[in-house]
């Protein structure tokens, strides 16, 4: 999710020359998993949690957790990009894509909001979310996902900064027009592409 604040003049290590394509611009590896969040780690009973898309939806969808287990789900490896500007490879996730969930309605949209537990949000394109590039989580590293990391489930959208990749996520709202989300209203940039260096508004 938030992925915090952050110095513009931050330097970290450099990666094997086997690696630095795989890097973007302005990053580091980072060998361990830092956690990083706007405020409070929520712990949110499986019994109480469910998964909601909502909008410009024909008809709302919701899942509990036994609902939501049961869909298809897939085994991914990406890697992934912090704003704070370490980057971790080959991280391994288990999920559901939002491909299958969004094929559940219909819907006239071209943007959503993710929306968390902790009241945080994140906007994404639909295009950034479809054709196999963004998921709902509930697994890392073959554990379940603990809720440092997001747990019980969390968004991720590997090929932006990881705070696109909300943590404890809730819903997709589906909107015609963009809005923006929690630190895209503090100024970091609307879109976020790690290859474009695009943290701050304006980037």
């Amino acid at each position: 999710m938030s992925e915090g604040f952050f110095s513009r003049g931050f330097q970290g290590r450099r990666p094997r020359s086997d690696e630095r394509g795989r890097i973007p611009p302005g990053q580091y590896q980072e060998r361990g998993f830092p956690v990083l969040s706007a405020g409070p780690t929520p712990h949110t009973p499986l019994a109480h949690w469910d998964f909601s898309l909502l909008g410009e939806v024909k008809q709302p969808k919701r899942w509990t957790w036994d609902a939501f287990r049961d869909l298809p789900h897939e085994t991914i490896t990406k890697d992934i990009h912090c704003v704070t500007k370490w980057s971790k490879l080959d991280t391994h996730w288990e999920g559901v894509s939002v491909d299958t969930l969004l094929e559940q309605v219909e819907y006239d949209a071209h943007y959503v909001v993710a929306f968390s537990d902790g009241g945080y949000t994140t906007n994404l394109p639909l295009a950034d979310v479809l054709a196999g590039k963004a998921w709902v989580v509930y697994g890392y590293e073959g554990q379940p996902l603990s809720p440092e990391h997001g747990g019980p489930a969390r968004l991720l959208v590997p090929h932006l900064y990881f705070w696109k990749s909300a943590k404890w996520i809730r819903g997709l709202r589906l909107v015609d027009q963009d809005e923006q989300g929690f630190w895209e209203s503090l100024g970091y940039n609307n879109h976020g592409d790690p290859w474009k260096e695009e943290r701050y508004q304006g980037d």
